[in-house]
């Protein structure tokens, strides 16, 4: 997952817990407030039936102060009126019959689930009632006891936590796009830091990046620069190196093609020729018919032991392709291997492009690559077709393509790790021109791919 849903997942989730700890704060300041609403009306009440006590203390002076309350007066619309919603007043001493005097329960909030009545009532548990002396100078005069009405305290909870979530709702919503907008225009030099190691990997190493305002994605962005143009330099070093060491191993190459033909090739000379004098000599006298089929036989072993140097110094001697030209080297090979197999397999010569002008290095490294893959391919597998196709190609890429496929099975993760020399000195020299070589699996065998770039 990417870094930037990751952390948006992550906020989403801080967001969905700071919601639900809203509403188990919601929850708790709506018991609260339904406390506080009974508190404040029983206050309220008992202000309002004091002043009517000490109104008819004065008025009736002649009437006992058990007498005084409550009066028919006190049960009025103005009393009411400091009567929060969902609270009931009852005086003290109540009378016979006396019924409270409640507030406005109708409409006040949605009826709540059973689950949240439920939930509230066995966790936060019921309102207390609130007692308050109507007079605190004389106790006869009375108290007054409020007490929330149960139901309408759940109602009043459930509509205090509606309004209360669908704010905090529509803020956790647009805090969360915001922060995710933020974060994204943040993260966003994440994609150019991976494109530029991304290119890395293709081997393009000196890959710059723009300023960054974040001093940490800068930080970063200056070190996969740096750690670019350390990559590019150490390739371009081991580049030369390599370059260096083919060429000190052809030079060795071509002295040891010198020393073979030299002194092999006059010593097999020496013995050829010996060998046909005593089967020449051995043949007229008759008695001597087992030397002449030794020394016929010493001149087959030499033929061979010929044939195989002229073979070896073929591959040790510099490839013709620096100096014919690749196309037509490319053809003489192809028709070597033909000659020597006339049966199977059949190969396959396709070369697309201008060819002309490809020379030196880079025609030198094609011919070897596919060399060492046609010989791989005609001694180590079974295949009947083998398709050798060379490709130039054009414009930014600018590079030379030598393709090899054949149809003999085989599996390309063994071949890639094979620790043969044949293909890691192909592969050393692709690399030292700043090319590539891949091996992969074919249809019915194996398929090797080399880029050369033709800028080498």
């Amino acid at each position: 997952m990417r870094l930037v849903l990751q952390l948006v997942a992550r906020l989403f989730v801080v967001v969905i817990l700071c919601l639900g700890a809203a509403t188990v704060w919601a929850t708790i300041d709506a018991h609260r407030s339904v406390d506080r609403a009974t508190a404040a009306s029983a206050e309220r009440v008992s202000v309002a039936l004091e002043a009517l006590y000490w109104r008819e203390l004065l008025l009736r002076s002649n009437r006992m102060r058990e007498q005084l309350l409550p009066t028919p007066e006190w049960r009025t619309i103005e009393t009411m009126a400091l009567i929060s919603p969902g609270i009931c007043v009852r005086f003290e001493p109540a009378g016979a019959f006396e019924k409270p005097l409640c507030g406005q329960n109708k409409g006040i909030g949605q009826s709540p689930p059973r689950w949240f009545a439920a939930t509230v009532q066995t966790l936060l548990g019921d309102h207390p009632a609130i007692v308050r002396p109507i007079s605190t100078r004389t106790a006869n005069a009375g108290s007054v006891s409020a007490a929330a009405d149960p139901n309408a305290a759940i109602a009043l909870a459930w509509q205090h936590i509606l309004d209360n979530i669908h704010v905090a709702l529509l803020m956790a919503v647009a805090i969360a796009l915001l922060a995710s907008l933020a974060i994204a225009h943040t993260l966003a030099p994440a994609q150019q830091i991976v494109a530029a190691l991304q290119r890395m990997a293709r081997g393009q190493y000196s890959t710059s990046l723009p300023r960054f305002r974040s001093m940490d994605l800068a930080m970063i962005g200056q070190a996969v620069g740096d750690l670019g143009d350390r990559l590019a330099q150490s390739m371009d070093e081991r580049a030369a190196l390599t370059r260096r060491l083919l060429e000190i191993r052809s030079d060795e190459r071509r002295a040891l093609a010198r020393e073979l033909h030299d002194e092999f090739g006059q010593n097999l000379t020496a013995i050829l020729a010996f060998a046909n004098t005593i089967e020449t000599t051995s043949a007229r006298e008759k008695d001597k018919s087992e030397v002449a089929q030794d020394a016929r036989m010493i001149s087959q072993a030499t033929h061979r032991i010929m044939a195989c140097l002229r073979d070896t110094l073929n591959r040790l001697r510099h490839p013709p392709a620096e100096e014919l030209g690749l196309e037509a080297c490319l053809v003489d090979l192809v028709d070597s291997w033909r000659s020597r197999n006339a049966t199977q397999p059949m190969i396959q010569l396709d070369l697309k492009g201008d060819l002309a002008d490809v020379r030196g290095a880079v025609a030198a490294t094609a011919y070897r690559v596919a060399q060492e893959c046609l010989t791989n391919s005609l001694r180590h597998s079974s295949a009947r077709v083998i398709v050798l196709r060379i490709e130039r190609r054009t414009g930014a890429e600018n590079a030379l393509l030598v393709h090899v496929e054949d149809d003999g099975g085989g599996d390309a993760a063994k071949v890639a790790c094979s620790p043969g020399f044949g293909l890691t000195g192909i592969r050393e020299r692709v690399a030292a021109l700043g090319g590539s070589l891949s091996i992969a699996d074919a249809n019915r065998g194996v398929s090797v791919a080399a880029t050369i770039p033709l800028a080498a």
